[in-house]
């Protein structure tokens, strides 16, 4: 199990950072306290999943505002607040998008839609995601390191530490299909019904 999480490991904190946010990352750090990821590679890993994706949905708000993506996402509620702080505070918001539960998909597409020019939100969106994955990479070695302490040095602590990362997926995962689950149901139920 080790060697499989050392040689895929960084891909799944690169897609994890990209398409789920802070649980791969936080897991990621956890695998680098154990000594099974390096901590570098895991840093680098989330920073470029969490750039990348954000990148590509800046592009697709500044160059693809009528795509049928794009106009679905602005007229959700979370892109007309994520429009506000843009307003407001466009440097400190586009650093900071990614710590804000809710807004995390909205933000680049906003932004991209947004007066912020193409070469500032670069820069930002780099910087933003190395501070990101930083601080949820070391939520997770922290964590790795509490288990680690409390379960003790020995062969069995690493197993106890894994289990805990399984297990914070797991609650993610099922948080996760709860809110899908019930949001599709409120969608079904706003749909007008037909006179058959």
């Amino acid at each position: 199990m080790e060697h499989f999480l050392a040689q895929y490991g960084p891909i799944g904190v690169f897609l994890g950072a990209a398409f789920e946010g802070q649980t791969a990352v936080i897991v990621g750090g956890i695998l680098a306290r154990q000594h099974i990821l390096n901590l570098a590679v895991v840093l680098v890993s989330a920073t470029a999943g969490s750039g990348i994706l954000d990148h590509a949905l800046f592009v697709a708000g500044r160059s693809f505002r009528t795509h049928r993506f794009v106009v679905r996402v602005s007229e959700q509620a979370a892109f007309a607040r994520a429009l506000k702080f843009i307003e407001r505070f466009p440097i400190s918001y586009t650093l900071i998008f990614r710590f804000i539960f809710g807004l995390r998909l909205a933000s680049p597409i906003a932004i991209g839609v947004s007066k912020v020019p193409t070469w500032q939100f670069t820069i930002l969106n780099i910087a933003g995601a190395m501070i990101w994955a930083g601080a949820f990479t070391m939520i997770g070695f922290l964590f790795g390191e509490a288990v680690h302490n409390l379960l003790g040095h020995g062969h069995h602590a690493g197993k106890w530490t894994l289990i805990a990362a399984g297990g914070v997926v797991l609650v993610v995962l099922i948080v996760w299909a709860v809110r899908y689950l019930r949001r599709m149901l409120r969608k079904r139920g706003a749909e007008p019904k037909s006179d058959g």
